[in-house]
């Protein structure tokens, strides 16, 4: 098809010259959100807690890698190390914070991208790792099946029932729910104010009707015992736009309250002698309430001096800390507990200095180089 010019040289006299098209306006870009270094350090507290947690706070149980039980081995420290496992949820309210606002204002393909290129690097190596580690013949636990060992690099394995590789891959897949109902009720739709107090406000109450429909499916899919920790994030991301919102506030003290009920009603276990660790109702409503009030303390901007470049690093080391320090910290603390005999402070000291080593290298070889090549091969969009 061809297209006709007309010059205004031949057009007729006293015709009005074609008015000139209108100057585009220039591209508005969005200033990406400052850094905020306090929530990375605090990212690795919470990550240290876990740690604390599997190495020396599971109580009575006797372990492979120390040999004996971990009360015994850390008998004033281990009921402080027991309210670890509580990092968690901790977690779980600093990603409902950096998934709003990370999210604001992407589009559904960029989100998408940011999402698979920030855990999937570390989480292959990870899992591919520990899998060959454990397949050592002078290493004493059970590998999966290769099966299983494949499924796991799709992040699927527990719905599909498959062995998990990693002990803690069961929040990353709490993680991907979240990421889910966020990107279809929040960022598909375009994200603002209203929509994400809309979201906050009918998730939390349906999570509250599941879980009182006992439904399985509604609990798989809202989950009520986690919902509240991402929804309190979401609260004091709203805060921390604005310190003023009367609502942001409302949906973070609502998304404590009723926490706090369900970490209690999960943890609290202190009439089981076989528990892995015994905690009081008030330890872990403190913890909690301390997790809540960190964020917010930093989404108030009270922790702005805490702008350390090292806070960066301990916040890039966080998560391939998380993936590794379980299994592979049993390996490394049967080796230096049992075969060299080393104490078990020493031991537990040791064990998180070479976890982190290991993380630093997963980082700076693995999540450097892959994660801007797949957030671009993600951001691509199919020509047609």
């Amino acid at each position: 098809m061809t297209e006709t010019v007309v010059s205004t040289s031949t057009a007729r006299p006293g015709a009005k010259a074609p008015a000139p098209a209108p100057t585009p306006a220039p591209a508005v870009r969005v200033a990406a959100p400052a850094r905020l270094r306090a929530l990375d350090g605090l990212r690795l507290v919470a990550a240290l807690m876990v740690a604390a947690y599997h190495y020396g706070g599971r109580g009575g149980e006797v372990t492979e890698a120390w040999g004996s039980s971990a009360q015994q081995q850390f008998p004033t420290l281990h009921t402080v190390f027991s309210y670890g496992c509580l990092g968690v949820q901790v977690f779980f309210v600093i990603s409902g914070f950096v998934i709003c606002m990370s999210g604001w204002g992407r589009t559904p393909t960029s989100f998408l991208a940011s999402r698979v290129s920030r855990l999937m690097p570390a989480y292959w190596v990870a899992v591919v790792l520990v899998t060959a580690v454990f397949a050592l013949p002078v290493v004493a636990y059970d590998a999966v099946s290769p099966s299983d060992a494949l499924v796991n690099l799709t992040m699927l394995q527990q719905p599909l029932g498959a062995d998990r590789v990693l002990g803690v891959c069961w929040t990353l897949w709490v993680e991907l729910r979240f990421y889910a109902l966020f990107a279809l009720f929040v960022v598909l739709p375009g994200a603002n104010r209203r929509r994400v107090l809309l979201f906050c406000g009918c998730w939390l109450l349906a999570s509250v009707l599941a879980r009182a429909a006992r439904e399985p499916l509604l609990d798989l899919v809202l989950m009520p015992e986690y919902a509240p920790f991402f929804i309190g994030g979401i609260g004091l991301y709203l805060v921390h736009r604005d310190r003023r919102d009367a609502h942001g506030w409302g949906i973070t003290v609502a998304g404590f309250l009723v926490g706090q009920h369900y970490a209690v009603g999960e943890l609290w276990n202190a009439s089981d002698p076989d528990a892995f660790a015994h905690r009081t109702t008030f330890g872990i409503v403190l913890v909690v309430a301390a997790g809540f009030a960190a964020v917010a303390a930093i989404a108030l901007g009270w922790l702005s001096r805490a702008d350390w470049r090292w806070l960066t690093v301990a916040g890039a080391l966080t998560y391939p800390f998380y993936l590794v320090h379980e299994h592979l910290g049993w390996v490394v603390i049967h080796a230096l507990h049992r075969e060299l005999h080393v104490p078990s402070a020493a031991t537990f000291a040791l064990t998180v200095g070479t976890m982190l080593l290991l993380a630093w290298l997963l980082h700076r070889f693995v999540e450097k180089p892959l994660t801007p090549r797949l957030r671009t091969v993600f951001s691509r969009t199919p020509a047609r």
